[in-house]
């Protein structure tokens, strides 16, 4: 039975996607500044990692065009061996398919390339076969800002949800008391959260008991 879509992300239920997060179709992306793009994508492969999510990376044309999964998130991932296809649409490759439905997770968060193609084809391929699909906005590059938007909001019409990485983190920490993960959520947050980071390590600096 699929979640409550009201209930709030809990890690048990999640599985995380990473779709063609290559150097060679990033070269492409004009959405947002690339270098946000990677800091976005490996703060949530961390947080995947933090939170004990499975993920699937899946890559195409490594070969011919768009390169390997980018040193940086392979980093953020080592255990993760990349799932390559043919396919632009991740759904229609029966490895990769199987790979995130053996999971055994019902929500699905997606992060990938491009967003007005490989993206968008998968979550509404994972929507049609009953997974309840979370689109991570930031972590998704698209051709243009309006061709990105314009992907965004047919998934979102199609029944996906939009977030955010920092909002996965904090949804999935939620309570700072919770101590297993505080440590790695905290420092996910003061390398890749910018002036939230700079605040977070700061009060942590000066806050002490007497």
């Amino acid at each position: 039975m699929a979640p409550n879509p009201l209930h709030l992300l809990e890690p048990k239920d999640c599985a995380l996607l990473l779709i063609d997060q290559q150097a060679g179709l990033a070269f492409g992306v004009g959405s947002i500044d690339r270098q946000a793009l990677m800091n976005n994508v490996v703060a949530l492969a961390k947080t995947a990692t933090v939170f004990g999510l499975p993920v699937v990376a899946s890559t195409s044309a490594t070969k011919v065009y768009s390169g390997p999964l980018m040193p940086a998130v392979k980093s953020a991932l080592p255990s993760v061996e990349p799932i390559d296809r043919r396919s632009m649409n991740v759904w229609e490759d029966d490895k990769t398919r199987e790979a995130v439905l053996a999971t055994g997770r019902n929500r699905l968060i997606v992060s990938g390339l491009l967003t007005e193609a490989c993206v968008t084809f998968a979550v509404l391929s994972a929507l049609s076969a009953g997974l309840e699909v979370y689109v991570v906005g930031d972590a998704c590059g698209g051709l243009t800002t309006a061709s990105h938007e314009l992907a965004l909001g047919r998934m979102q019409a199609a029944g996906a949800r939009l977030t955010s990485w920092i909002q996965v983190l904090l949804e999935m920490q939620r309570d700072w008391t919770r101590h297993e993960t505080y440590d790695g959520a905290r420092a996910i947050v003061e390398s890749h959260a910018g002036g939230y980071g700079i605040g977070l390590a700061y009060a942590r600096e000066m806050i002490r008991p007497a």
